[in-house]
């Protein structure tokens, strides 16, 4: 049984250990298969990428960064660690309801007015980084409307784009990308679950229900926000897109806002747009994102109090995973060239010479900053998604416990991890952990269930 608590984790790893080789987690995640040779367009992005990675060391005063974790050797001295016994190597969590100046938060008014902008501080300075003051306007324009079905459903799809005023920096065009699909049989505004996605959503396998046909059958609408529209998943592309245009085509400084953060306040933009369609409720716009994606969902979450719900879904390490449960994605991972940058600048001093013991924060407060909303988080077995560490996602769902109670909500209502399969929903913190590898799919029903007591059509 794992007991948590805000300032310690106090995990039994042998016990934890024995939990999860009968729930069948002991095998190691399944490898990738190769990738082709990059191109050459690829190369001189990472190299770019490497450059731009060198520059914030140098600015920092950091020779060297420790090594990620390596998934394809298990002989590499920095293979991936799927051993819960040698997870807890910093058992020390931040307290969610310590005040910088060890004053213990006993009432919502003092968490509102003075502990949850340190904690906010510390993610902007230290990990996500700072939006800037002078993020420009979006023009929204409905490129097409049309009517067909999904599944059995009449709706009615809108594809529309976001121009980015970009009259300060003409040099960078930035458009965002997004389509919103409502039954076309609805009596007036509807709640609207956005997928933040990476590329066009290819739908279901066929062998079951899509997610866009469980929202539909709720009578809700969906939503796909394109985020590499307007922000590249590489650190070659900082100097452009959003981070760019904002930055007028200059590097980023040390707390400049990472591809996260930039993702999630596309996401604040699609929601400003829903706030003026008839066909939304705009106070009742969910949040879905998978891996990357899910980690943007969290933050988006955390920082737009206007977002109604959220399902984080295999966010692993920089979503809802413990920076300091080293198992799977490791902060090492984060700051690396492939993606450093998700973060800030600053991040990279806690893969040398500091370490994840060393950060103010860690993700049980990026949940906690969603209170009192509620929040589902989702991930496989570690024999298919080890890398996003479900035990680690899970107890930080149980740290951030304190905060929703403090506002008079429901935490998990559990500091034991569940069975697999088995869905914890009946509080404002919700977990589940299936069987089937990397994907959200399995855990869209549950979601659905637990988001049912908080979404209604009107």
């Amino acid at each position: 049984m794992i007991r948590i608590t805000c300032c310690r984790l106090a995990v039994l790893t042998l016990v934890l250990s024995s939990l999860t080789r009968l729930a069948g987690q002991a095998v190691p995640a399944a490898q990738p298969t190769p990738r082709p040779a990059p191109t050459p367009e690829q190369l001189a992005m990472r190299a770019a990428a490497e450059k731009d990675h060198q520059r914030l060391m140098d600015l920092l005063g950091i020779k060297e960064l420790r090594h990620g974790a390596v998934t394809n050797d298990p002989k590499s001295p920095y293979a991936v660690n799927y051993d819960e016994s040698k997870a807890n190597v910093y058992p020390n969590l931040p307290d969610p309801l310590l005040l910088k100046n060890g004053k213990r938060v006993t009432s919502a008014r003092v968490w509102w007015s003075k502990r949850r902008p340190e904690i906010v501080e510390d993610f902007d300075r230290e990990i996500l980084g700072r939006v800037p003051a002078n993020t420009p306007r979006v023009t929204w324009e409905v490129l097409s409307t049309t009517q067909e079905k999904v599944g059995n459903v009449p709706v009615i799809t809108k594809n529309l784009v976001g121009h980015v005023d970009n009259s300060a920096y003409p040099r960078i065009a930035v458009n965002i990308e997004l389509s919103l699909t409502t039954p076309a049989n609805a009596s007036g505004p509807v709640p609207v679950i956005m997928e933040l996605a990476g590329g066009p959503d290819k739908g279901s396998s066929g062998r079951e229900p899509s997610w866009q046909q469980q929202v539909l059958a709720r009578g809700w609408g969906f939503a796909v926000l394109i985020l590499n529209s307007y922000q590249a998943d590489n650190g070659a592309g900082l100097t452009e897109g959003i981070i760019g245009l904002v930055n007028k085509g200059q590097p980023r400084k040390l707390d400049d806002w990472g591809v996260l953060r930039a993702w999630a306040w596309g996401a604040s933009r699609a929601l400003d747009y829903f706030e003026t369609d008839k066909a939304v409720d705009a106070r009742q716009v969910g949040l879905e994102g998978h891996s990357r994606r899910g980690k943007t969902a969290l933050v988006a979450m955390a920082y737009d109090p206007r977002f109604a719900i959220a399902y984080s879904s295999s966010s692993g390490a920089g979503g809802a995973k413990l920076y300091r449960h080293v198992f799977g994605e490791q902060l090492e991972n984060l700051a690396g060239t492939g993606e450093y940058h998700w973060m800030a600048g600053n991040f990279l001093k806690y893969a040398g010479p500091l370490t994840p013991g060393d950060l103010p924060v860690d993700s049980h407060e990026l949940i906690a900053l969603c209170a009192p909303r509620p929040v589902f988080i989702g991930g496989g077995t570690n024999s298919g998604d080890g890398w996003a560490d479900s035990t680690g996602m899970f107890m930080a769902a149980v740290a951030a416990g304190p905060v929703y109670r403090l506002l008079g909500k429901r935490d998990l209502g559990t500091t034991t991890l569940p069975p697999i399969e088995t869905p914890l929903i009946a509080g404002d913190v919700a977990f589940r952990q299936h069987s089937l590898g990397h994907t959200e799919a399995p855990n869209w029903p549950a979601f659905l269930d637990f988001a049912s007591r908080y979404l209604h059509v009107r």
